[in-house]
């Protein structure tokens, strides 16, 4: 994928899931796309869509969506792909809430859970089905390396993106050869409104820096793996083979 590109004599389309998103505004942004993209920004408050769309200096088209409501995933996407299958879908919606508070209230945890996880399973199926019949699409997954190996200070957190960031290694095996392509994007620690307050971890990384890396990736074609900042997927490896009394006594 070089830009988005629409059939049969439309513009291209690109929607963003989760369209108040520091990282999936980075990506649109550093994707530079031409004027007669249409961009959807999907999500639940209408007055912070609009905002967001400001801040990318192009007109933006709100769609109301709810992560949550899976049972609606189906018929969203079908209103959506009325107008044209998106070329071009991000899966940005995530919420990152303290192990702490989902201990003391679980539904919290299922909260993090459906939004981080489950939501992104129905939705990127019911479009990815679309994208397939029609022979071409791009899909981003916005994973984490909190997926690598969960620790005890977020393992709810850690879970909802582990199963996130199987599911999307399986359904890009799935897609391939259909001319639909998922790339998979592992950022580290992301400094932004969703970390506020948290010391950043080790290879610290911006939206910004997110956004370049994977429209550098979407340009080029060739990745079906994003890790932002590029050593982290060395430290990742490392990772992996801790032993487990010694991940135990790791604070951070």
């Amino acid at each position: 994928m070089t830009k988005p590109r629409g059939g049969a004599g439309r513009p291209p389309r690109v929607l963003l899931l989760g369209g108040t998103s520091e990282i999936g505004l980075a990506i649109l942004s550093a994707l530079d796309l031409v004027k007669d993209v249409e961009v959807i920004l999907a999500g639940r408050d209408a007055q912070r869509l609009e905002a967001a769309g400001k801040t990318l200096h192009r007109p933006v088209i709100v769609a109301r969506y709810d992560a949550m409501d899976t049972a609606g995933h189906q018929d969203f996407a079908d209103e959506i792909c009325a107008g044209g299958v998106p070329d071009l879908v991000i899966a940005a919606t995530g919420v990152l809430i303290p192990q702490e508070r989902a201990e003391g209230d679980v539904r919290l945890a299922a909260t993090m859970i459906e939004t981080n996880f489950t939501g992104h399973v129905t939705a990127l199926l019911a479009f990815g089905e679309r994208m397939r019949e029609r022979g071409s699409g791009t899909i981003v997954v916005l994973s984490s390396v909190a997926a690598v190996r969960p620790r005890k200070f977020n393992s709810v957190y850690g879970a909802a993106k582990a199963g996130l960031d199987a599911f999307a290694r399986g359904y890009a095996d799935e897609l391939h050869g259909s001319g639909v392509r998922l790339l998979l994007v592992r950022p580290g620690f992301v400094t932004g409104r969703m970390t506020a307050g948290m010391t950043p971890a080790p290879l610290a990384t911006t939206p910004e820096a997110v956004g370049a890396a994977v429209a550098a990736a979407l340009l080029r074609g060739r990745k079906s793996t994003v890790w932002v900042p590029a050593p982290l997927a060395g430290l990742a490896t490392a990772m992996r083979l801790i032993p487990r009394p010694v991940w135990r006594k790791i604070a951070r």
